[in-house]
């Protein structure tokens, strides 16, 4: 992901926070759910791996 910018958004909704990873580059879009105590860096490495994952995955 060098040489990228990665945007994220945290929507809290009840006891879990929705994370949304937007790649800068392709527009490429995930989104994750987890748990509102696991922290803020916890969610974003989360969402990061997902995002890595999924472009990954679009290149074959």
């Amino acid at each position: 992901m060098a040489g990228r910018e990665v945007y994220f958004e945290f929507r809290r909704v009840g006891n879990y926070v929705r994370v949304t990873a937007i790649d800068s580059l392709t527009g490429t879009e995930i989104t994750v759910a987890g748990d509102a105590k696991a922290g803020e860096a916890m969610l974003k490495q989360t969402a990061l791996r997902k995002l890595e994952y999924v472009l990954a995955k679009k290149q074959g």
